[in-house]
């Protein structure tokens, strides 16, 4: 997360207060949205997502730490509280109720430019989209990873056990060489030659259901020397 593209709701009652954090947090790089109370941070919330929410925890109507807990039921958006108690119970109120940090009035700008930024440091950068196909093409045979089914048309190709556990491992990582060693370790078989040659079996049969000549297979390939490998379209 860098300031560049990270978005914050600012919730205060305070005009004043209100419009300079806003002024200053967009000078130090933030796309910044303001709110006059949590009804209206509710309504904002709503239809937005933020990267973080900065909210005053005294505001007529419902407050920081009501709004804070209520939040935290469905999101899990960093929450910066801000407010002019400074007790050691009102901080722990805060933070039991789901606050990622308590910021007590008065403060400096740039103490609360430090804490935004250790805040969003610390939230886990978004997983790369697995760009991996979910179906795996073989001519008129289909696979679908997620669910371990194999079609050849509209018809169900039914696989034995570890026909099914086979294809498991090709489809992880289609296009590369898998060891004999590796698939009888992976099917949870004693090592040795007597499963390697067990595992060639198994291959054969499979290429049966895969290949329009077993004997001579585009898509479950022997490469020599290094195993099998699964080629798809």
């Amino acid at each position: 997360m860098t300031m560049i593209d990270a978005h914050l709701l600012i919730v205060d009652d305070d005009e004043r207060i209100r419009d300079l954090l806003k002024k200053y947090l967009q000078r130090s790089g933030f796309l910044v949205t303001a709110a006059r109370d949590a009804a209206h941070a509710r309504r904002v919330l709503s239809g937005l997502d933020f990267d973080m929410i900065i909210m005053d925890v005294m505001m007529p109507g419902e407050d920081g730490v009501s709004l804070t807990r209520a939040l935290r039921e469905d999101r899990d958006t960093p929450i910066l509280l801000l407010t002019a108690k400074g007790e050691t119970e009102h901080r722990i109120v805060g933070l039991e109720a789901g606050a990622d940090d308590y910021l007590t009035k008065p403060f400096e700008p740039k103490e609360l430019l430090l804490r935004i930024n250790a805040i969003l440091r610390r939230m886990p950068e978004p997983e790369p989209e697995n760009t991996a196909p979910k179906i795996l093409h073989m001519g008129p045979i289909r696979y679908d990873v997620d669910r371990g089914e194999l079609w050849r048309g509209d018809a169900p190709v039914r696989l034995t056990a570890t026909e099914s556990q086979l294809m498991r491992i090709f489809s992880a990582s289609p296009g590369e060489a898998v060891t004999r060693s590796k698939l009888v370790e992976d099917l949870g078989r004693d090592r040795g030659q007597a499963q390697e040659r067990a595992v060639d079996v198994q291959i054969t049969r499979l290429r049966r259901k895969l290949e329009e000549n077993p004997k001579q297979p585009r898509y479950l390939q022997t490469v020599r020397g290094s195993g099998y490998m699964l080629a798809t379209d």
